[in-house]
């Protein structure tokens, strides 16, 4: 798909929409990204903004062939390598706001519970939180760190790793990849490179 261009008056009118988890049978490694941005909703595709580290740094990671661009939404042939790895991409929270600032402590808290749910439901090997501050205020461990967690979730390991976002901007394409690409690795992720 070629790049998307979207007016700012065009992703107004995602404010609050959902975009689809890409969940499928077999799944491995589950990234969960805080919620999703105005761009990702227009182009119901995740981390979709231009300029959004994930993809490149998944990539990099060799968890991708080729560094895909979904800012104009996912191709099937992306969604297909995706889900024949067994990686598959929900959020916290699964509304779309401008930033993820808007998104209330108390809604991040009560996004918990529903992660837990489709972790139980799908059951992948590694579940991978991108966003310490999140994952802290979701289930409540303030003092938690970067890397494997010490307890599992309903049965998954349980993995913080950093935000792709521009706004986590001491991290780079490469070292976002370097963090992605441990979880991938427990996961059992067969890795391209």
């Amino acid at each position: 798909m070629s790049p998307a261009r979207f007016t700012r008056a065009q992703l107004q009118e995602f404010r609050g929409a959902r975009v689809d988890d890409l969940i499928e049978p077999g799944l491995r490694l589950l990234f969960v990204g805080i919620n999703p941005g105005l761009w990702t909703a227009a182009a119901n595709a995740h981390f979709a903004r231009p300029g959004n580290r994930f993809w490149p740094a998944l990539h990099l990671a060799g968890i991708t062939r080729e560094r895909m661009d979904v800012s104009g939404g996912m191709t099937d042939a992306d969604r297909a390598e995706l889900v024949a790895a067994g990686v598959g991409i929900t959020n916290l929270v699964p509304f779309a706001t401008a930033r993820a600032d808007e998104v209330t402590a108390e809604q991040i808290r009560t996004a918990a519970a529903a992660l837990t749910a489709t972790v139980e439901r799908f059951a992948p090997r590694v579940v991978a939180v991108l966003g310490l501050t999140a994952f802290r205020q979701a289930f409540g461990r303030p003092r938690a760190a970067p890397g494997r967690q010490p307890d599992d979730l309903a049965g998954a390991q349980l993995w913080v790793l950093p935000n792709p976002s521009g706004l986590n901007a001491h991290e780079t394409a490469a070292s976002l990849a370097a963090a992605y690409r441990e979880p991938a690795l427990a996961a059992g992720i067969p890795l391209v490179r």
